[in-house]
C-alpha cells in the first residue's frame, strides 16, 4: 500500500466529504468521486473498487444516522436489504460477461421521465415525514421486484442507483425523507456485496479508499443530518438537480467520439 502525502490525503477525504454529502441524500455522489479517482491515474477496475470501498464507509454512516432518526422502515427494508444485495451479486456476475454499454440509452430515457415526474408532481406524498407508511400489497410487490432489479443493475453498470431507488420509494408511497433514508439502506446493501468482490479480487487501493472513506464518513453523517432537519423542501430540489446532472453526464458518455 503506496504512502500518500498529508495534503494529497486532505484532498482526498475532502472530494469524499462533497461526494457523501450528496449521495446520503439524493444519490449521484459518484459524479464526484469517481473522476476524481480517475485523475490519480488507477486502472478502471481499482477506479471502482476503491470507491465502493470509499461510498460504503460513508453509506454506513448515513444509515445508522437515519436509523436513529425513525425514518427507515425497518420492516420493509428486512426484506428489501438483502434483495438488493443479492441483485448486486448477479450483477456482477453478468458484468462479467456482457458488457454494459449496451444500458446508456435506455438509463437515459429513465433518468429523464424521473426528472419530469419529479418537477410536475410538485407535493409528491409531502405530508409523509418517517419511513413508516402504510405499502399497500401491489406497491409491495412492486418494491421487491423493482429493488431486485435496481440492485442488479447497481452490480451490473451503476450510474443513477440511487435515484432510481429513492424514486422506487416514491411510488410505493413513501415522502421525500422516507424514501431517501430508505434508499440509502438498500442502496448500502448493493455496494456491500460489490465491495466484497472487489476486495476478493485484489482491485482496492487502500490508500486512496481509507482517507476518501474518511471523508465520507463524515459527509455522509452531515447529509444525513441536513436531510432529516431540513425534510421534503430541502431533499426534492437537490433530487431533481442531481437528476439532470446525471442525465448531462450519461448523455455526454453515450455520444463521446
Amino acid at each position: 500500500m503506496e504512502t500518500l502525502d498529508f495534503s494529497f490525503m486532505l484532498l482526498m477525504a475532502g472530494i469524499g466529504f462533497v461526494a457523501a454529502f450528496i449521495d446520503s441524500v439524493v444519490g449521484g455522489g459518484g459524479l464526484i468521486s469517481l473522476p476524481a479517482l480517475m485523475w490519480t491515474g488507477l486502472p478502471m477496475l481499482n477506479v471502482i473498487g476503491t470507491n465502493k470501498v470509499a461510498a460504503c464507509m460513508g453509506a454506513i454512516a448515513g444509515f445508522f444516522k437515519y436509523l436513529r432518526s425513525g425514518t427507515l422502515d425497518r420492516k420493509i427494508l428486512r426484506v428489501m436489504f438483502p434483495l438488493s444485495f443479492i441483485g448486486s451479486i448477479i450483477g456482477v456476475i453478468i458484468l462479467q460477461k456482457i458488457p454494459p454499454d449496451f444500458l446508456r440509452p435506455l438509463v437515459v430515457v429513465m433518468l429523464i421521465v424521473i426528472a419530469i415526474y419529479s418537477v410536475l408532481k410538485k407535493n409528491w406524498n409531502a405530508d409523509k415525514k418517517s419511513g413508516n407508511v402504510h405499502v399497500s400489497h401491489k406497491n409491495y410487490l412492486l418494491g421487491l421486484v423493482g429493488i431486485f432489479s435496481i440492485g442488479v443493475y447497481d452490480g451490473f453498470f451503476g450510474p443513477g442507483t440511487g435515484s432510481f431507488m429513492l424514486f422506487l420509494f416514491l411510488m410505493m408511497g413513501y415522502g421525500f425523507l422516507g424514501a431517501a433514508a430508505n434508499a440509502r439502506a438498500t442502496n448500502l446493501a448493493s455496494n456491500l456485496s460489490a465491495t466484497i468482490i472487489f476486495i476478493a479480487g485484489g482491485l482496492v487501493n487502500f490508500s486512496y479508499a481509507i482517507p476518501m472513506g474518511v471523508g465520507m464518513i463524515f459527509g455522509a453523517y452531515c447529509g444525513a443530518s441536513m436531510a432529516i432537519s431540513k425534510g421534503a423542501a430541502y431533499v426534492r430540489p437537490l433530487f431533481i438537480v442531481m437528476t439532470v446532472i446525471l442525465i448531462g453526464r450519461q448523455l455526454i458518455e453515450l455520444f463521446r467520439f
